[in-house]
């Protein structure tokens, strides 16, 4: 396991495009899909990182939560299943429908939709506005599987909470830390330090 940080985006970044098929309904999905929405929370998880498996339930609380508030969500796992074959999509369906998420739950076999977000690590956060402009890409809470803090989302929270309210947030964010992406061999790119 390596850990790594979120790579910090530029706030201010429109979201990437991208074109995936939620691995539960078998829908496709796009940026698309999300237009009209207050804010909109990209994720990018998995099914073996032991960083998403002690917060996976308050990220379906937060689909609870914020499901009436115009808040949409995706969550997207870009991990190689060449070298990581627990995270193929079979068992994504599997993870998604025993935890309960009511968000499209996306596979990126490519890579790319993980390239153009800079995503590095499971989880990694990215907020954006009802434009569609990053406002938030940092850590969920202060939680780490190994340090005995409660997972309570504060940080991510208190982002999603200040942006429907229609108010600036910081820019003093803190990266979200968790496993390194699970890049195809020979495929990790330049901003991951490859």
């Amino acid at each position: 396991m390596v850990m790594v940080e979120s790579t910090m985006l530029a706030l201010g970044t429109q979201a990437p495009e991208f074109s995936l098929i939620d691995v539960v309904s078998g829908d496709s999905v796009t940026l698309e899909n999300f237009s009209g929405s207050k804010a909109l929370l990209v994720m990018f998880i998995c099914v073996h990182c032991p960083f998403v498996k002690h917060v996976e339930q308050e990220l379906a609380q937060i689909g609870h939560d914020y499901a009436e508030q115009g808040l949409s969500i995706i969550a997207i796992s870009a991990n190689s299943i060449q070298t990581h074959p627990q995270d193929a999509p079979e068992h994504m369906k599997t993870q998604a429908t025993t935890q309960g998420f009511n968000f499209p739950y996306c596979y990126d076999e490519t890579q790319g939709v993980a390239k153009s977000y800079t995503a590095a690590c499971t989880p990694d956060f990215f907020l954006f506005d009802g434009a569609l402009k990053l406002a938030y890409r940092g850590q969920l809470d202060d939680s780490r599987p190994s340090n005995g803090k409660p997972v309570t989302g504060k940080d991510l929270r208190q982002a999603i909470d200040t942006l429907l309210a229609g108010q600036g947030l910081s820019d003093d964010q803190i990266p979200s830390v968790g496993c390194n992406i699970k890049w195809t061999p020979g495929q990790a790119p330049a901003y991951f330090g490859a």
